[in-house]
């Protein structure tokens, strides 16, 4: 059994103002996105300019905000919300949904690619590879704060939180996720896209692997308390979400290659 480190959730405190752990790693997530995205910009098939990188930045930090706190509150702790409306603005105190936050970052690549003239899918395969980052160091904090802990274990590797209802060693299922949805889908997506790809493809393959992802950690991941298992005594809310996340990505991917496919042999019909 490891001992979890003794984290203070507090990363600074100037009198009256806080700042969390929680929030600094997702600003951590943005600056090297934003960074990361800015290195991307120079390839000939990317939609936006470098200039357009921190436009770009700020709608997608918004429906990452917007939509990841909305998506918690409606999918994982509705009643709780209508006890307590304020616990909606309490975003350091932890309690963002990822699924939430896929949704207002499409709406906002929606927007954006209205005001950059480009399409919605031209955006989307730009900033996949860029997301796992941000997702990186999401758990990050979920394991500063202490939450999202996993299921009792016996390897060695288990844990005792804190916060936990008891003192069983649990698995640290911040850190598997760190490690799958964060370095090895910024891999595998980064050097899938190092040269152009057929349209839809980098965004398929982003909700492949991590709608696979989530779906196994969710089976070492305890479920939320307030909800438990939703399905068949072992299903959870974080795995029936990712089930149309699979489904999705396994239709983009199909169609962008059939799409390839179909173009390639008409130019070849044409020669």
């Amino acid at each position: 059994m490891l001992k979890y480190p003794d984290f203070n959730p507090i990363a600074l405190k100037l009198g009256p103002l806080k700042i969390h752990w929680y929030g600094l790693m997702y600003l951590v997530g943005f600056v090297c996105g934003w960074w990361l995205g800015r290195m991307r910009t120079r390839k000939p098939w990317s939609p936006i300019n470098e200039e357009q990188m921190g436009d770009l930045l700020f709608y997608i930090a918004i429906g990452v905000i917007l939509g990841g706190r909305l998506g918690y509150v409606l999918f994982y702790n509705f009643d709780y919300f209508l006890a307590h409306p304020l616990w909606l603005f309490e975003v350091w105190t932890g309690g963002m949904s990822f699924h939430g936050g896929l949704i207002g970052v499409m709406l906002a690549m929606l927007l954006f690619a209205r005001k950059v003239n480009s399409t919605f899918f031209q955006l989307a395969d730009f900033v996949a590879p860029l997301v796992p980052v941000g997702l990186a160091a999401g758990r990050l904090g979920n394991f500063i704060n202490g939450e999202l802990w996993g299921r009792p274990t016996d390897l060695p590797w288990g844990m005792v939180f804190p916060r936990a209802p008891d003192n069983l060693p649990r698995h640290p299922s911040q850190l598997y996720e760190f490690g799958l949805e964060g370095i090895v889908l910024f891999t595998v997506l980064w050097l899938y896209t190092r040269k152009e790809r057929p349209r839809m493809a980098p965004s398929g393959l982003f909700l492949l692997l991590y709608g696979i992802f989530r779906f196994l950690v969710e089976f070492v991941r305890q479920p939320d308390r307030q909800l438990g298992f939703i399905a068949f005594h072992w299903m959870t809310m974080g795995q029936l979400l990712s089930l149309p996340m699979i489904l999705v990505g396994i239709i983009l991917l199909v169609w962008a290659y059939r799409r390839q496919a179909r173009v390639t042999r008409a130019v070849d019909e044409g020669t």
